[in-house]
């Protein structure tokens, strides 16, 4: 395996991008995106024979460059919000849904993102069941603060 990847660099770079792309949807981060891209861009790029240092020079370039740019220019809700992009909580904020039940002294459900959440109503307070609310955050634990509207 060693030999073919050496004879043949297209492939060594295939195999990394096919990796990173896999690591990509595996986790959704959205970190790996732009490795796997340019591993394979670098991959066209091998038959220009340009050697291996260089290869990895273009690679961390087009890295770096795609990170950069894409969170310059993606527009929000393709990027991770707060500061750990596995907690659903921050990726919720600012998404409207409605209670699913009526709220009683603040607490109650609702439905955002396809998901039943247990929520606190900022301010506290009762709201009607289908009332539409948006989340500004969450609560303690798995729970998500809303607001009306």
């Amino acid at each position: 395996m060693e030999a073919l990847l050496l004879a043949h660099p297209f492939w060594g770079w295939m195999v990394l991008g096919a990796v990173l792309l896999a690591l990509e949807v595996a986790t959704g981060s959205g970190y790996l995106l732009w490795p796997a891209a340019a591993a394979g861009i670098v991959a066209l790029l091998t038959g220009l024979n340009l050697g291996l240092p260089v290869e990895l020079l273009i690679f961390a370039v087009l890295t770096i460059a795609g990170v950069l740019l894409a969170r310059r220019y993606l527009p929000k809700p393709f990027r991770a919000q707060g500061h750990d992009v596995t907690d659903p909580h921050h990726r919720l904020a600012g998404q409207h849904g409605h209670a699913v039940d009526a709220f009683t002294d603040g607490a109650g459900r609702v439905f955002v993102d396809g998901k039943e959440w247990a929520a606190e109503l900022d301010g506290g307070g009762d709201l009607a069941a289908g009332a539409k609310v948006e989340v500004t955050g969450r609560a303690d634990g798995a729970r998500l603060r809303v607001r009306a509207g």
